[in-house]
């Protein structure tokens, strides 16, 4: 976990580039895929990926909701698969089912 309490991502390998493009170089921006009343367990669990400030954060996740619900059941399964979690599982951490 960093100082930030932030543990390893575990649905990006490649913290340098965007998540949804690709790009590098942009300025990016660490984005917990669970925010509000989730946001810590997002950062504890690993729930978190790099976007593109303008393009894919702010233009991208946060004013498509249909390509917000895509990486949050995108992450939902990798977390089921990658802590052996059942769906009701999670449901009953993060409130709700994504898939």
């Amino acid at each position: 976990m960093d100082r930030n309490g932030y543990n390893p991502s575990i649905l990006q390998d490649d913290l340098t580039v965007c998540y949804i493009c690709g790009r590098r170089g942009e300025k990016l921006d660490r984005h917990e895929v669970f925010g509000g009343p989730n946001r810590k367990k997002s950062k504890a669990f690993g729930l978190w990926i790099m976007l593109c400030h303008d393009s894919c954060h702010l233009n991208g996740v946060h004013a498509f909701p249909d390509k917000y619900k895509y990486i949050k059941a995108k992450a939902q399964r990798v977390f089921m698969t990658e802590y052996g979690w059942s769906k009701e599982d999670f449901i009953n951490v993060f409130g709700r089912s994504y898939i």
